[in-house]
C-alpha cells in the first residue's frame, strides 16, 4: 500500500486520508506555506511570491473589507490557503483537470487545521465568502502587481476589486525565512486575541 502521509520537520507525520488535529503544527504550515510559490513561480521580482505572503495579505484585505471582524474569523483568513503546505499550490485550470479528489483532500485538511486552532470545522457562509471575497482582491492585485496582468484582463478574470486603499497597497516579496516569521507572528497575535475574546 503507498505511503500517504508526510512527515513535517516538526516530526509530525501527517495522515493526508484521514489528517488529525494532532499532526497539526502552525510551525509547519509557515514553513511550507513561506516556500510555495503562488501563480507557479510566474512572478515578478527577487524571490518567489509565496502562499504564506498570499495568506498575510489576504487576511489584511479581509480586515479592511470587515473592520469588526473577530479574531477567529481573521486567524480563518489566514489560514484559508493552510493545506497548501502539503498538497502545494495549484492554479485554478490544474485544479480542474485534477478533478473533485483535489477539492476532497484541501477540505479534510482544512477541517483538521481550524480544529486544531480552535475554529469550526465548517465556517459559517457568510465569513467564507467573505474570505473568498478578500481572496479574489488579493489574486487580482497580485495578477496586476507581479503576474504580468493588465488591470482590464485582471477585471475580467477575478472581477474589479472594490476596498478602501486599494491603490496605496504595495506587494512586497521577502525572503522564505523572513515571511514564515511574519507569518508565525501574524498568527500569534490573532490567537492572543482569540484568547481575549476579540
Amino acid at each position: 500500500m503507498a505511503r500517504a502521509w508526510q512527515r513535517m520537520l516538526s516530526g509530525r507525520r501527517l495522515d493526508l486520508l484521514d489528517p488529525s488535529p494532532l499532526d497539526v503544527e502552525i510551525e509547519d504550515i509557515a514553513h511550507g506555506l513561506a516556500f510555495v510559490a503562488r501563480w507557479n513561480g510566474q512572478t515578478r521580482g527577487e524571490h518567489p511570491y509565496s502562499v504564506a505572503e498570499h495568506s498575510l495579505l489576504v487576511e489584511e484585505l479581509f480586515g479592511r473589507l470587515v473592520p469588526a471582524a473577530e479574531a477567529r474569523w481573521r486567524l480563518a483568513a489566514l489560514l484559508h490557503d493552510a493545506p497548501e503546505y502539503v498538497i502545494g499550490d495549484m492554479i485554478s485550470p490544474v485544479k480542474a483537470a485534477v478533478g473533485p479528489g483535489y477539492a476532497a483532500l484541501d477540505e479534510r485538511l482544512a477541517r483538521a487545521v481550524h480544529i486544531r486552532f480552535g475554529l469550526p470545522a465548517e465556517l459559517p457562509k457568510l465569513v467564507k465568502a467573505q474570505i473568498k471575497r478578500a481572496d479574489r482582491i488579493s489574486a487580482w492585485l497580485e495578477a496586476v502587481h507581479l503576474a504580468g496582468f493588465e488591470a482590464a484582463e485582471a477585471d475580467r478574470f477575478f472581477g474589479v476589486p472594490k476596498v478602501e486603499g486599494l491603490g496605496e497597497m504595495r506587494l512586497v516579496l521577502r525572503p522564505p525565512a523572513e515571511v514564515r516569521r511574519a507569518f508565525v507572528e501574524r498568527h500569534e497575535a490573532l490567537c492572543r486575541g482569540l484568547a481575549e475574546g476579540d
